[in-house]
């Protein structure tokens, strides 16, 4: 009989590597130490807890660094509603400021600030791709292999290097962003080095992570086009998200055609040129000509603040000088972009593109009198949809209910409270004023939504439960009258 290495008959050893591959789908995780083991199934088993955890424990740490004396250029130090809702701003990567930049914050206040912004958006990214992880370490076999190539990963328990790719794709964008910064705001700080390391260095990480906290009292800056347009670049992919830059990177290494990119970059992509598209359109039809903002600029100018507009609104707020003259029928249309938002698993917010687009999807299919909903020859599983309806209405009554307490609180009209509840909600960092210093509970209604629309109400779904592969019972199906 065949031997296999002196020891084992050929054919028992086959049967057994097998068994050992069949195991090591089933569960990647099962040759793993004990220890590691643990570890990797309490960051699998609750990724929302670990999730709102570290939102929490961020937000204590940042308030109270941000209330010491040193934090502050005056002598006093800053009221603790004031660095609440600053901590709170920065760590959702939302931006909207109470307080001059420039004017209010030391050097180490600003520091903590952009801290702050990094660890927001790269730690709910990570939290993110583990709550993507855990989903999928509940599904079937197939499934499995579908989900570790979409993540990056050769099989599901390689979650270290899915983490691994979220923060290689954050720090190159940034050094990129920096570089591509240095030249431009060097000559506008005429020649001073470390003036100019520092804001290439602020404006880098808040483009990527999609925050409007800036380094220079207003952010003018953004409208010279040697720093603008590496912003615009820079936040541009920060909306797309990680998923979708990987599966770019891989195409481009690999020359694989569009049609065989991975489903969810391309509606990630298509939405995104929609939208942005939409919003070059709407401003130069609606704004081209209001006398208050680019009447008397050259086209240079003009088109150089379409694509400003047409990109920041979703989820940056850089430069908010020119928002609040705005007409109110663009505010409400930037109050849908705002919604919507930006990629899944990106530093953006908002219901994410995909959303969006699946409820378009949806609707056709629905309106077609088809019974499954199909994107580029894929059927798109119903846990996805139910995922879209959800999350899609409790944003609408998130939304809504901070609306409704802003204009008790406030007085102020329909459009510019709902202007606010969005971009807080969906971390669009835009502000028509309703923020307001003297009026603490409008600080902390735009607090809470910030926390809401950074956290996320997947992340909070998986806090309360661990998500099941199937229901081991189903009820007799009947149908209701609908529309």
């Amino acid at each position: 009989m065949e031997q296999r290495n002196g020891r084992e008959p050929a054919t028992r050893w086959r049967a057994r590597r097998n068994a050992d591959l069949w195991r090591m789908l089933v569960d990647p995780d099962q040759d793993l130490p004990a220890r590691k083991r643990v570890l990797s199934d309490l960051l699998l088993a609750y990724p929302g807890r670990l999730t709102i955890i570290y939102f929490i424990a961020l937000v204590v740490i940042a308030t109270i660094l941000l209330m010491l004396p040193v934090s502050s250029r005056s002598p006093n130090s800053t009221d603790p509603l004031t660095a609440f809702y600053t901590a709170v701003s920065a760590l959702s990567t939302c931006g909207i400021p109470i307080v001059n930049s420039t004017e209010h914050w030391s050097q180490f206040g600003q520091s903590v600030i952009l801290l702050s912004v990094q660890l927001g958006g790269l730690g709910v990214m990570t939290f993110a791709s583990l709550v993507m992880l855990a989903t999928a370490r509940h599904l079937r076999a197939s499934q499995r292999l579908r989900t570790a190539n979409e993540l990056g990963a050769a099989t599901l328990g390689e979650t270290k290097d899915v983490l691994a790719v979220v923060f290689a794709t954050t720090f190159i964008i940034e050094g990129i962003t920096f570089a591509a910064l240095f030249p431009g705001l060097f000559a506008i700080n005429k020649g001073d080095v470390g003036q100019t390391a520092w804001e290439s260095l602020f404006y880098a990480v808040s483009a990527y992570n999609n925050t409007g906290f800036t380094p220079d009292a207003a952010g003018l800056h953004v409208n010279n086009p040697a720093v603008g347009l590496p912003i615009l670049i820079s936040a541009f992919c920060g909306t797309l998200g990680f998923p979708v830059l990987l599966n770019l990177a891989r195409a481009c290494r690999h020359r694989i055609p569009p049609r065989r990119w991975q489903l969810h970059t391309k509606l990630t992509l298509v939405t995104t040129f929609v939208l942005v598209l939409c919003s070059l359109l709407w401003y130069m039809a609606v704004e081209w000509n209001n006398p208050r903002l680019y009447a008397d600029a050259d086209l240079s100018v003009k088109i150089q603040a379409a694509l400003s507009a047409a990109v920041m609104p979703r989820s940056a707020g850089f430069d908010l000088s020119w928002v609040p003259e705005l007409s109110d029928p663009t505010r409400v249309f930037m109050s849908m972009l705002m919604f919507i938002g930006g990629g899944s698993s990106s530093t953006a917010g908002g219901i994410r593109v995909t959303t969006f687009a699946v409820l378009f999807l949806t609707c056709r299919a629905a309106l077609t009198g088809h019974t499954d909903v199909v994107a580029y020859r894929r059927r798109l599983p119903a846990r996805v949809i139910m995922m879209a309806v959800s999350v899609t209405l409790i944003f609408t009554v998130l939304t809504f209910a901070a609306s409704l307490a802003l204009m008790s609180v406030t007085g102020r009209p329909l459009s510019d409270v709902l202007f606010e509840a969005c971009s807080a909600l969906s971390l669009g960092g835009y502000s028509v004023g309703v923020a307001n210093a003297e009026e603490p509970a409008t600080l902390l209604i735009l607090a809470l939504l910030m926390i809401a629309g950074r956290i996320g109400p997947t992340s909070v779904m998986y806090a309360i439960s661990r998500p099941r592969a199937t229901e081991a019972m189903r009820y007799p199906e009947e149908s209701i009258i609908v529309g």
